[in-house]
């Protein structure tokens, strides 16, 4: 599976997941943009607060590909970049799995509790609506999330920072549109079709970590055909 279908499934899972993300972030969302009042409406405060969220998945796309190529390095995997490739596939479909509740235990969540979340959104309006909204954007891509949690592992198998970066971003890009529309269209969605969009896009995630783990396994028989490995 190439770089590009990479951030193709990326951007699909953040699609697929975006139900969920309505049903976990909407309702901060909306009232976020609510408390703003009359000095929330338009374009700007939007692309502020979404623009900023999106940034966050990104910037954690980049940390975690720089991650994984220093733990690369160091030497503590066997210095084979195949290794991180399979133990992040394996991890990624352990997160799917969590999601799809198909695990005896629930993974612990990893991210900005939601009660800090919650109090910081309260009092991010009265920063004004455009250092408000990005505070807010700030928060809402901190929050903790097995999807986002599931590509940050994924992107640690990144060949550069930039690609990790890239598909982070491809994935906050897919949860764009139901984010934006929260309260005009995707805010309808009962929590059923939420659940199964959820469940789809964790199919999806599985799909990725078991690419990862052929890539891994692939570039592992090359790496044996090599002098001295």
């Amino acid at each position: 599976m190439d770089g590009q279908l990479d951030y193709g499934l990326a951007f699909v899972a953040g699609l697929l997941g975006s139900g969920h993300c309505v049903g976990m972030c909407g309702s901060l969302v909306s009232a976020f943009f609510v408390r703003l009042g009359d000095a929330g409406k338009g374009w700007r405060p939007v692309v502020a607060y979404h623009g900023t969220r999106i940034l966050i998945y990104t910037l954690v796309g980049l940390i975690a590909a720089l991650l994984g190529l220093a733990l690369v390095s160091t030497g503590i995997i066997g210095k084979a970049q195949a290794v991180l490739q399979i133990l992040a596939g394996i991890v990624v479909i352990v997160l799917g799995l969590d999601i799809l509740g198909w695990l005896p235990v629930r993974l612990p969540a990893i991210g900005l509790p939601a009660a800090a979340a919650r109090r910081i959104f309260t009092s991010a309006g009265g920063r004004g609506p455009i250092w408000g909204a990005m505070t807010g954007g700030v928060m809402n891509g901190l929050m903790p999330c097995a999807l986002t949690l599931a590509m940050a592992v994924k992107a640690s198998a990144a060949p550069d920072p930039l690609a990790g970066a890239g598909l982070l971003l491809a994935f906050g890009l897919g949860t764009l549109p139901s984010m934006v529309f929260v309260s005009v269209v995707f805010g309808r969605l009962g929590a059923r079709l939420r659940g199964i969009l959820l469940k789809a896009a964790a199919l999806v995630v599985i799909a990725m970590g078991v690419a990862t783990i052929l890539q891994g396994a692939r570039f592992f028989q090359v790496m044996l055909l090599l002098p001295n490995w």
